[in-house]
Order: C-alpha cells, then structure tokens, then sequence
C-alpha cells in the first residue's frame, strides 16, 4: 500500500516514538506539584513548551497545550471573542476554513452573535482586500476574524501576512488555524492567535496547540482551572506533549528540502492527471500551495466509489468532496470556489513518498477512473460526437420532448454525480442553441453542473426555480 493521505494524519515520527517511551518514565508525575517527582515532569513540560514555541515563532508564555487541533481552534475562537464582547459580536469566518472554526462561528451564532463569511476566488485563496472590505461592512465593528495559513482540501496558501496586516490596522485580532502548514515553517505576519494539530506533523494524535501573543484579549471559556496559565484545563499530557514537540522539530529540520522534493512529485501529478484522464478538473492555486498536496476531481464519477477503487488498487487517498451517496452534501470548500465536487481525489504525500511510488499511482489511475465511470454510465460522447441515437440516449435518461429544441431531464432522487450523467448524455440530443433543463434535487446539482458547463464549454444560465437547472448547448 502507498499512504497518500498525509493531510488527514502521518504515522508517529520515529523521533515522536522515542520521546514518547523516554517522557512516559519521567512525565508521569504532576508538574505542579514541589516534590522531586513533580518538578522532573515540570522540566520535560517547559522543555516542550520552549521547542514549540520556537517552532510556532511565539513566546514560550504565549503557547499552551489542549488536547486536539480541534479544542485547540475551538477554545481559540471562544476564548478571542469573549475577550472581546465589548468591542463587537461579529466573527469573521473566510468560507474555507476547516470544520473545527466552523462548528466554533455556529456556536457563536447560537449564542446570539453574528458571523459573516469571507469570499476566496477560484484558487481558494481569501484576497486580503476581501477581508479589508469584509471589516469594513456589517452592522457592528469585527470582533475577530479566522482564516487558514493553507487549506486542508485544496493546498492553497493564504496570504497570511497582508491579511494580518489588515487586520491590525483595523484594530482585530486574527486567528490562524495553522494545522497543514505549521510542519512545514512558520506562518509569516502579525496574527494574534495560531492553532495546530501534533497528528498533521508525526506527533501523536490528542496533542494540540494555540498561541495566543501578548496583547491579545482573551478570556478563557468555561470551564478553566489554574493550569496551562489558566487557558486549558485537566492534566497536561506530558508524554504526548514531549513527543509532538520533539517530532515537530524533528520534521522541521527536514522540512526545506523534503517540501521541495514533494513539490517537485506533486506537480508532476498536477500535470499528468489531466493528460491521462479525460474530463478532470486540478483545483487549488497552482503556485502558492502547500508542497505536498494536490487535489482533483473527475466529471462522472462517484467520489466514494473512486476512493474505495483505489484503495482496492493500493493506494490509501482521501477526498475533498462530500459528495458521497453516505452523507449527500458537497464539501464547502469546493463549493465556495466554485469547482467541479463530484469524483474528488485529495493526494498528500507523506515525507519520503518515492518517484516510484508516485508513477506507479499515475500508471494506476486511468484505469480505475475508467471502471468506476462505466460501473455507472458506460461512455458518455461529447455533443459533437453525439450519435444518432441521442434521441434514444435521453429518453432513456428521463427526458421529456426528445429530439426538440428543449429538453427536461428529471433526475430527482438521484444523487450525484447521475444528474451530470445525464446531462451530459442529453445535451446531445437538441440542437446548437437548444436547451437542457435537469430537475435534481441533490444539493451537489447546484455546484456540479455549472462546473460541466465550465468544463465541456456549455452555457449555464441558471436555476430556472429550485432545483431546476438550465443549460445551453453551445457546440
């Protein structure tokens, strides 16, 4: 098997294994305790802190542990807009950030404050003139705003140090969910607040950590008690803790030259997959992105089934997409970019990952895309190559009126990506100018199908009503 999934998790750093077992004899004891016992794991604790902090670009007093990138991200938030309630409700969230910030803005909402979404363009990046705009509108002053150093699905780096600069000119403080990038350097600029995941970097999973810079106003949520300055409570797992900051520095000291060995592999993927696969769409900024990650999705293909395909071919990849028959939504972040979402594939190499390994997935790939895709619908011909028999393909789709200038496709209670199918199969069957209406009461449909017509060269001219779809044939 090769492990393509590095964005989800790497295995534990060799340097994380022999840190854990060495902490585990000595950081068993309470740190805040004066005995003999207490002060050792006290040692190993500040050690930890003091490697990370120099990791993170922060002050060790600046940085605390939790025990996830998650409660890490969540507390953060909390933490930042209580300290400042009295300066406004209002959270600013870009519309790709991860789900841990986002189920943070919907607890904030739930508790009566007010979060606005930051739109990214069709890379993914959030443009710090957004952010300045987004600051200067609503009905109340910003209390914090949130935006990653590098998205999780896509690889894009944001640009961190304008935004942030942004946002200090106007008096808000800025919250980095760091995670994917954090292994790879520090994060440039003026942010207030940083949260990462130890799991992202070979440390062992239940290890967060966030900073939190002198200057911030912070007001830790309930419940607190007197450890990790006051910001996180429980008992510190110092094993854990010592592991991540080891393996932290660790992948740091390898990071330069192994990010531009992955780069090199992960734009070879970028440049072949689109030569070996018919009707595939490589999303994500393709300069500013993390070293090594790519992702793509594929037009006719169910995501689920692909990545089942290629695990079954031995490759362990992950997806972008939701766009699963199980949970039935497209991800966020593709659809805030406007993306094909259907047949997604995430590849994040992890250090190491061979050139061998590499072609053998790209000698791989258009064979299984090619047997997911005829599971599902057999060949699907473009509109200039529609044969004859398009009046009897459509019919057989569920159309209405075949062989006439327009066409209705009803495609509800299918689930993505057969509205596409079907689409495209019938498009073929009216003439240059006529129309196509699909009837798809999947949510997919809405992003899926202005992403064909983006892709096959096709006009789109909307959602005639809900979940009624017009598209043009212009070829």
């Amino acid at each position: 098997m090769a492990y393509f999934d590095a964005a989800s998790a790497l295995p534990l750093h060799p340097v994380a294994q022999q840190a854990l077992l060495a902490a585990v004899e000595d950081g068993w004891a309470d740190p805040a305790r004066p005995h003999r016992e207490g002060r050792r794991a006290r040692l190993l604790l500040d050690a930890a802190r003091e490697t990370a902090a120099d990791a993170v670009g922060c002050r060790p007093d600046e940085l605390v542990f939790t025990s996830s990138g998650t409660a890490a991200a969540h507390r953060g938030v909390a933490g930042a807009l209580a300290g400042r309630a009295r300066a406004g409700r209002r959270l600013l969230v870009s519309a790709v950030e991860h789900s841990a910030v986002l189920h943070a803005a919907e607890a904030h909402r739930a508790a009566g404050g007010e979060v606005a979404e930051i739109p990214v363009t069709r890379t993914g990046r959030v443009p710090a003139e957004a952010v300045t705009a987004a600051l200067g509108t609503g009905p109340g002053p910003a209390a914090l705003v949130c935006v990653q150093s590098a998205n999780h699905e896509v690889g894009t780096e944001q640009p961190v140090a304008e935004i942030a600069a942004a946002c200090r000119a106007a008096g808000v403080p800025l919250l980095v969910d760091a995670a994917q990038s954090l292994p790879w350097g520090r994060v440039p600029g003026d942010w207030s607040l940083l949260a990462a995941s130890a799991h992202k970097w070979g440390g062992p999973g239940g290890v967060g950590l966030l900073a939190v810079r002198k200057g911030t106003r912070f007001a830790p949520p309930a419940p607190v008690d007197e450890r990790e300055s006051g910001r996180v409570p429980g008992f510190e797992n110092i094993p854990g803790i010592v592991a991540a900051a080891a393996s932290l520095r660790a992948f740091r000291a390898a990071a330069q030259a192994e990010a531009a060995r992955l780069r090199a592999l992960v734009e070879l993927v970028r440049r072949r997959v689109p030569e070996l696969v018919p009707d595939v769409e490589v999303v994500g900024d393709p300069e500013r992105r993390l070293p090594h990650l790519v992702t793509f999705s594929c037009l006719y293909v169910d995501g689920e089934t692909l990545l089942h395909a290629l695990d079954r071919a031995g490759f362990s990849v992950s997806s972008g997409s939701s766009c699963t028959s199980s949970t039935l939504t497209p991800s966020h972040v593709l659809r805030a970019m406007g993306v094909l979402s259907e047949g997604n594939v995430r590849v994040s190499l992890p250090p190491g990952t061979s050139r061998e390994s590499v072609a053998r997935f790209l000698d791989v790939l258009p064979g299984v895309v090619a047997e997911v895709r005829a599971q599902l619908t057999g060949p699907v011909a473009t509109p200039a190559e529609a044969p004859a028999e398009a009046a009897a393909e459509v019919a057989e789709a569920g159309v209405a009126e075949a062989g006439v200038a327009e066409l209705v496709i009803d495609a509800r209670g299918k689930r993505c990506p057969i509205p596409v199918i079907e689409l495209a199969r019938a498009i073929g069957g009216v003439p240059v100018g006529g129309t196509v209406t699909v009837l798809a009461d999947d949510v997919a449909a809405r992003l899926d199908i202005p992403a064909w017509c983006d892709m096959r060269g096709q006009e789109y001219l909307g959602e005639e009503r809900e979940f009624a779809y017009r598209v043009r044939r212009l070829d």
